[in-house]
């Protein structure tokens, strides 16, 4: 969850010194080497796997 929270915030556009305080790092040197790397890959997986786990829970727009 934490991953996912620092990567969706990054991809809006929050500055690394908010997100690093949000969740509680000190600096912004453990935000940027550990969650801000590229995890678009790895979300896209997951909701992938989630529409395989639940078919037709979310409705096309």
């Amino acid at each position: 969850m934490r991953h996912s929270f620092v990567s969706l915030l990054s991809d809006s556009g929050m500055p690394t010194e908010h997100i690093a305080r949000l969740v509680g790092h000190s600096s912004t040197r453990v935000t940027e080497t550990v969650y801000r790397h590229e995890l678009r890959p790895v979300l896209e997986d997951g909701a992938t796997e989630m529409d395989r786990i639940f078919p037709g829970m979310i409705s096309d727009r």
